[in-house]
């Protein structure tokens, strides 16, 4: 596949391992596994040792079969100072919050040698924010941003080993880059065809970004007070992110909040001369579909020119008609499959001996930070997730002084500004001419 030839892929969790068999099945090209060194990923290192470097993902549809399969690892890196060698593509399949630190463990002279970095799950700005890092230690590479990954990959055994399964696909997934025409968008492109994911290519990077539902729907889902108890353990355990309430968090409150996150997300993205999408449309038809009979075509073609609490209550309908899978086939008592009942995780104790939060919310947290930080360069308003933001760290302040006092924690429990990903990113976006005022 063209510069697809010597791959590394920085990070060790499922989607790092499904990747890797996915490049060694379908372009045949050498690959490279890099990690960090932690009591977490000792799992996944001492498998691949004892499996001789080999690997296996595994799916759960047969309709995605193309995704199965087993390779043998051509080069592992227990630590990411220790790469070596000369690598044409680099993938970042870590969380956006870690893209930065992993790069500066690596040697400048090697990234200097990349002729391409594909960011797997960026946010809103990652793109900027790599492109402003490989330019300051003067390494000329094409910056690809895929909107989020292309599935949903898990451990086999439920923990870090060499097998992974793979128990669903996504119908499309967006894509923008820094050259166009790109030749490895286009390869790209062909390898998601043949997955049969179709992979929209967008006008920029900052664009595929944008079409992420997980940055329209997770701040409001899990910064709120109701789904923060859970969380903390302040509430009983077992209540779902995707239930009304009082099962879960979803209120008519809830759904007005994410239409006006939506509404202020539009607002900034616009002043970066990137169209906004169509929430309800986007729901639907890249994501989850539901049912004619609960949604008409209609609706969904006209979200956008219906007053507020139409699409309010639209939004509100989609959830619902969500509670159970609608594609699904009854049991025999008539029961659809609960699509819903996806648990609001609690704070646990990680591998190294501390307190952390689960990953939905600390990586949105980490995601709204970001926007919060362009919406308040490009001068534009966002008061709903002004106040996303200062719920949730109101709500780790508390659990940090009060509940886990004098105990080990991670630094998911600290108020974080991100201020240096910040000042690459502003340094980096081009705003609307008129927009700000500077």
């Amino acid at each position: 596949m063209g510069d697809f030839q010597r791959v590394l892929v920085l990070g060790t969790g499922p989607a790092s391992i499904q990747l890797a068999v996915l490049l060694k099945k379908v372009a045949d090209c050498r690959v490279g596994i890099a990690g960090r060194k932690s009591v977490r990923s000792e799992h996944f290192f001492a498998a691949l040792k004892q499996s001789n470097r080999r690997i296996r993902a595994d799916i759960q549809n047969e309709k995605h079969r193309r995704l199965q399969g087993e390779c043998v690892i051509d080069d592992v890196f227990h630590g990411y100072e220790s790469i070596t060698g000369r690598w044409d593509t680099v993938i970042l399949s870590v969380t956006a919050d870690a893209y930065i630190g992993v790069l500066q463990q690596i040697h400048e002279r090697l990234l200097r040698q990349v002729r391409c970095v594909v960011l797997i799950s960026p946010t809103f700005g990652s793109n900027s924010l790599i492109r402003h890092y490989m330019t300051d230690i003067r390494a000329d590479a094409e910056i690809i941003s895929f909107s989020t990954y292309l599935g949903d990959t898990r451990w086999r055994h439920d923990k870090p080993s060499d097998q992974v399964i793979t128990t669903g696909i996504k119908k499309k997934v967006f894509i923008g880059s820094t050259k166009a025409p790109s030749d490895h968008v286009t390869k790209l492109r062909t390898l998601y065809e043949q997955l049969g994911i179709t992979l929209e290519i967008m006008g920029s990077p900052l664009e595929a970004e944008t079409r992420n539902s997980s940055l329209y729907v997770h701040p409001p889902l899990f910064m709120n007070d109701f789904s923060l108890n859970v969380l903390f353990g302040e509430a009983a355990p077992k209540k779902f992110v995707y239930k009304m309430f009082p099962e879960g968090p979803i209120t008519p409150g809830l759904i007005r909040d994410m239409v006006a996150c939506w509404k202020e997300m539009t607002a900034i993205i616009r002043k970066l001369n990137i169209d906004g999408l169509n929430l309800l449309k986007f729901m639907t038809d890249d994501n989850y579909p539901v049912r004619p009979e609960s949604l008409s075509r209609h609706e969904i073609e006209n979200f956008l020119h219906f007053e507020t609490i139409h699409q309010e209550y639209l939004v509100y309908i989609r959830y619902t008609s969500l509670l159970i899978d609608p594609f699904s086939e009854p049991d025999q008592d008539g029961k659809y499959f609960d699509f819903s009942a996806v648990p609001i995780r609690q704070i646990f104790v990680n591998h190294e001996g501390y307190w952390d939060i689960p990953r939905m919310p600390k990586e949105d947290y980490y995601r709204i930070k970001i926007i919060q930080g362009i919406a308040r360069y490009v001068d534009s308003s966002c008061p709903t997730i002004d106040t996303f933001i200062a719920t949730y760290e109101r709500k780790i302040e508390e659990a940090a002084r009060h509940r886990l006092q004098g105990e080990l924690l991670s630094d998911a429990f600290t108020v974080q500004s991100f201020e240096e990903d910040l000042k690459r990113i502003r340094s980096e976006i081009e705003i609307r001419p008129g927009s700000k005022n500077i």
